[in-house]
C-alpha cells in the first residue's frame, strides 16, 4: 500500500509538472504590466502568472498562521480573565 501511494504521488507530481510546462510554453507573449504608474519589465505572461501563484501559495499559509496565533492569544486571554 505504501508503494502504491508513492507511485500515485509521483504520477500526480509528473502530471502537474507537465501541465506547468505546457502552460509556460503556450504563454510566451511578452507583456509589461503597469500598476499605479509603476511599469514592470517585459516578461512572458507565464512568468507573471506563476509568480502570482507562488506568492499566493506563500501568503495564504502565513496569514493562516498569523490568524491562528491571534485566535489562540485571544482565547488564552479570555480564559485567564474568567478564572
Amino acid at each position: 500500500m505504501r508503494n502504491f501511494k508513492r507511485v500515485l504521488l509521483a504520477v500526480v507530481a509528473l502530471v502537474l509538472v507537465l501541465a506547468i510546462l505546457a502552460f509556460v510554453l503556450e504563454n510566451q507573449q511578452s507583456v509589461s504590466l503597469v500598476f499605479v504608474g509603476w511599469s514592470t519589465p517585459q516578461w512572458a505572461v507565464s512568468v507573471y502568472i506563476l509568480g502570482a501563484l507562488l506568492l499566493g501559495l506563500a501568503v495564504g499559509p502565513l496569514l493562516g498562521l498569523v490568524m491562528s496565533r491571534r485566535n489562540k492569544h485571544r482565547l488564552g486571554r479570555r480564559t485567564s480573565s474568567l478564572g
